[in-house]
């Protein structure tokens, strides 16, 4: 399945099956607290999915999950029995994305995740996510450590599953290769890593590596160059947001970091595979938000809802059940699981059983701060 264009997308698409039923869909997000910044993208995006799909009329409901897994738990178990929902977007974090999918798997409600939740075995059934994995992200960075001569890195992040999901990538992917000399954690609103970063400091790495995500993020860069560090910082692919760069100001510049390829559309050579799919998605989210305003947290929103278009699309072709019906969500995530080469904005998807992720790394990019904007690297 091939990406439509996105004024399609937009605007009804002309089916022949006759009316069904008002589809439903749920979004959670974090839009107040510490993920407040990932939050925020997603809702913009969702403002662009389209109100209709057909004949049927599309009905969005957004709701907060305050950066909460109990919050987003009572969510979507609102969604799930009082709202009816023929499938659930979202969330932004692995936290609260975890603590949704069990709900999602006994209600059997398709869910496509905006976090790079890692789901096995009977876990997998319903879930499923349009970002990459953490380890696909990480081994792009290492790539480019390897690449420069780095021996050494420093490794400073969240002390929570998002940490702990990227210090593990970081020494799976630096074995035999790089040393890791230093490994300090944080919590995400903790208003001070001074103690952290002279502990990362003393041990003289060739490179850190900043496990975070969001505006928290910016805390170990400022913090490390303010205290005279001159060497190469990596970020995680979960700072691309304008309030990151806005945050981290001048100390952010020349962090390299690991990205789908929206939020450096124009920059992407012909040959990229998601170049002009991204460059329409740009343009139209960015005349709706403002201009730079594109991130990858959108992007990753946006596929999630092509991946879910693709899937209630054959659903609604099929006409075997109705929305709002379990055969019907059914029908959706057996549509969702046979997803092939759907070119997004931020990746190409291909879904079987034993990947509900899809993702093809070849779309990844590497990009640096520069002049407080996203510069492609290579």
């Amino acid at each position: 399945m091939t990406l439509k264009p996105l004024a399609a997308l937009l605007t009804a698409c002309a089916l022949t099956t006759p009316a069904l039923a008002d589809i439903n869909i749920g979004v959670v997000a974090s839009m107040t607290g510490p993920a407040a910044a990932l939050g925020a993208e997603t809702r913009k995006a969702s403002a662009l999915f389209p109100a209709t799909l057909g004949k049927e009329k599309v009905n969005i409901i957004l709701l907060d999950d305050g950066t909460d897994p109990t919050n987003a738990v009572k969510n979507v178990r609102k969604l799930i029995s009082e709202d009816k929902v023929d499938a659930v977007l979202g969330p932004n974090l692995i936290s609260t994305t975890t603590a949704m999918a069990d709900v999602a798997n006994a209600e059997k409600t398709p869910m496509v995740s905006v976090a790079p939740l890692d789901v096995t075995g009977d876990k997998r059934g319903w879930i499923f996510r349009s970002e990459p994995s953490a380890d696909l992200m990480v081994d792009r960075v290492v790539q480019d450590m390897v690449e420069k001569g780095v021996k050494t890195v420093g490794f400073i992040g969240f002390s929570d599953s998002w940490g702990d999901l990227l210090l593990k990538a970081l020494t799976r992917s630096t074995e035999g290769k790089i040393r890791i000399v230093a490994t300090e954690r944080y919590g995400r609103a903790d208003p001070s890593v001074q103690a952290q970063a002279l502990k990362i400091l003393s041990t003289k790495p060739d490179a850190v590596f900043v496990g975070a995500s969001g505006t928290p993020a910016a805390m170990p860069q400022i913090t490390l160059r303010e205290r005279g560090y001159k060497g190469p910082i990596y970020q995680s692919h979960g700072v691309t947001s304008k309030e990151f760069l806005r945050v981290g100001g001048k100390a952010v510049e020349g962090a390299l970091i690991p990205v789908g390829p929206v939020l450096v559309a124009e920059q992407l050579p012909e040959s990229h595979p998601t170049r002009k799919s991204s460059v329409a998605f740009v343009q139209n989210f960015e005349a709706k938000n403002g201009p730079d305003s594109r991130s990858t947290f959108a992007g990753a929103s946006w596929d999630a809802w092509l991946l879910l278009q693709n899937a209630l699309e054959g659903a609604m072709k099929a006409g075997k059940a109705k929305p709002g019906t379990p055969e019907f969500r059914a029908a959706v995530r057996d549509g969702l699981e046979k997803t092939q080469k759907l070119v997004g904005t931020n990746g190409v998807y291909s879904m079987s059983a034993e990947d509900h992720a899809g993702y093809d790394p070849a779309a990844i990019v590497l990009i640096q701060v520069e002049n407080n904007h996203w510069k492609l690297v290579k």
